[in-house]
């Protein structure tokens, strides 16, 4: 199928789509999360009102506004009304430490941001006004003023991964967007009586598809809370609940829903992106659903740019064709065309190019080029840094990265991010990260540590760079060296890395589990991480541990006889003590109870 969108059609705005869907089936359910929902019509009421607030506080096209949000219904009132107001919004992940978010609340220029009051006590540092929602929603506005937009301003700000060590701001334009929305309601397609289960946190980009393709469709996108995203189980109950036809999500979620038992029917759709899908995972989701998409594209050319619909696992997995008003090139390191099936680096042109790095006109300058081989949509073309080519059917095959750059369960992480972090401690001399795959949807993060004087220890480490990076950026493992082997132009040579099982990790004091439930514990982490040793007061996660394999562990303690732990439990007590304690717990009120009922009926 060949996908086309009329380029006229791009001179929209996004909340003007969703505003012409909500006058068109005011009735209908827009949005649900728990057991709360809003039609079309309340949540263009309610992101009308929310927008009147930020308007008469002085908000004007183009201004940026924070989202300091717990994924809920507020949340899809929160971005909605961001745009009404003219405004682009700037997510501002709950999870992510204040260090990192400060940064982003002063690179961006924030004023406003829209909190709840849950959080209000833990919100960025900064000078800027914090409004509560729920408040604004509560509190009449002034009717606002007119004004003019456009479909060229910017629609929202998001931060990525940074090589220097600070994330920088990727600028979207409306049109960036509504190119994309419109060519996706075509393949791989969505319509009024679909329902979308939402996973993926504000702060990634692909969130866009969920919240907003689904509102200019006419159909219901059903948002999972945070705690519900990651656990396999949970999830599994709500595509049953709400009858879910299409989710997005990356591999890392596909294995944790496979993991909780999901089988899935015929009328599922799947799409999948993030990282690379893998010919096992491919074929595992075909069994489970009567459509399975492959999606590929960088933020920075808004969202998915290819998209390829997997028919045989047994095939290479490929990254598709191009979406409407899009051109990918396959370009050499002199900026020629490769010839078919040779490699080069994927260049994006198009309608969703964004534009550009906020305030970072040297890095914007050197990724996003003039297109040398059309002048559509401005002539101008964005270096993914990724290596792929064309194949002889017109379809294009990823191969790797030409930098530094990795995947990480869908978040996208530059190593330099990591290291910067790394050489900022005291005691460290030089700092060197590389990411392993031990197996399938099990990458591990590793840091390597040329010390400065006494070598700091892992915990001392993990400490330290919580400060400033999110958690999964944090390596699982650290491992000391004498001095790092160099390439012949004097760079590390990180191929000649040792990966985390061979590794000199750094040594952490081992306290033996003692309970029978620490054992069993310390047991199930061991099995599932494949660590020969488990100390008692060690974290799972800084094993090496993450949402998939904490669903192995919840799924391997219930058949161990604890059949209502939770994965949230695991999230509070990740180590064999504290975890060992909660099963304590667990097994303990049966014998009360039972204690209980014999002393009330001794008459």
């Amino acid at each position: 199928m060949s996908v086309t969108v009329d380029a006229a059609l791009l001179d929209q705005r996004v909340e003007a789509l969703i505003g012409k869907q909500a006058a068109a089936t005011p009735d209908a359910v827009a949005a649900i999360c728990g057991d709360r929902s809003l039609t079309y019509r309340e949540l263009d009421a309610q992101a009308s009102r929310v927008a009147a607030h930020l308007r008469a506080r002085g908000v004007e096209r183009e201004a940026r506004v924070g989202i300091f949000v717990e994924r809920s219904l507020e949340m899809l009132v929160a971005v909605v009304a961001v745009m009404k107001s003219g405004a682009a919004y700037v997510p501002l992940d709950p999870e992510f430490p204040a260090e990192r978010l400060a940064h982003m609340v002063a690179d961006s220029g924030l004023k406003l941001v829209l909190t709840q009051a849950s959080l209000v006590a833990s919100k960025p540092p900064g000078s800027y006004e914090a409004l509560d929602i729920a408040e604004l929603l509560r509190t009449e506005a002034p009717a606002p003023a007119p004004a003019e937009f456009a479909a060229n301003d910017l629609v929202y700000v998001l931060y990525t991964s940074g090589s220097t060590g600070k994330p920088k701001g990727v600028a979207l334009e409306h049109r960036n967007v509504v190119n994309f929305l419109l060519s996706m309601q075509q393949e791989p397609g969505m319509v009024a009586g679909d329902r979308l289960l939402a996973v993926t946190t504000l702060s990634f980009d692909i969130a866009g598809l969920e919240l907003y393709l689904p509102l200019v469709t006419g159909a219901t996108v059903v948002i999972a809370t945070r705690d519900e995203v990651v656990d396999g189980s949970t999830l599994r109950a709500l595509i049953d609940t709400h009858r879910i036809t299409v989710m997005q999500a990356t591999p890392t979620t596909w294995r944790l829903l496979i993991e909780a038992g999901w089988q899935g029917d015929a009328s599922f759709k799947v799409l999948c992106g993030g990282e690379a899908l893998s010919q096992d995972l491919a074929r595992q989701l075909l069994t489970r659903c009567g459509a399975l998409w492959n999606m590929y594209g960088p933020t920075e050319t808004a969202i998915w740019s290819t998209c390829f619909r997997v028919l045989d696992a047994s095939l290479p997995v490929l990254i598709g064709r191009p979406i409407a008003n899009t051109g990918v090139y396959v370009l050499d390191k002199a900026g020629r065309p490769s010839p078919m099936g040779v490699p080069g680096e994927l260049c994006i042109a198009g309608a969703g190019v964004a534009r550009g790095y906020l305030d970072r006109p040297e890095l914007t300058a050197e990724r996003f080029v003039r297109d040398p081989f059309a002048d559509r949509f401005g002539g101008r073309m964005y270096r993914t840094g990724d290596l792929g080519r064309y194949l002889p059917d017109g379809n294009l095959e990823f191969r790797q990265r030409v930098d530094n750059q990795v995947k990480i369960r869908g978040f996208r992480v530059e190593l330099g991010d990591v290291e910067a972090a790394l050489n900022s401690h005291p005691q460290v001399k030089q700092g060197v990260a590389r990411i392993f795959e031990l197996r399938p949807g099990d990458a591990r993060l590793v840091g390597y540590v040329l010390p400065e004087g006494e070598p700091p220890t892992a915990a001392e480490l993990r400490e330290h760079l919580r400060k400033t990076l999110p958690q999964y950026m944090v390596p699982q493992h650290f491992s000391v060296v004498e001095q790092f082997a160099l390439t012949p132009n004097g760079k590390v040579d990180r191929a000649r890395l040792e990966p985390p099982h061979a590794a000199d990790l750094l040594a952490e004091t081992f306290v033996a589990p003692s309970t029978p439930h620490e054992l069993l514990v310390a047991e199930v982490f061991g099995d599932v991480l494949q660590v020969e040793k488990v100390s008692a007061d060690a974290s799972f996660f800084d094993l090496g541990g993450h949402s998939v394999l904490a669903a192995r562990v919840v799924a391997a303690l219930r058949r161990q006889g604890f059949p209502t732990l939770s994965l949230r439990t695991l999230f509070e007590s990740p180590s064999a003590a504290t975890l060992g304690r909660e099963l304590d717990r667990m097994a303990a009120p049966a014998v009360e109870s039972d204690t209980r009922e014999r002393e009330e009926f001794q008459f």
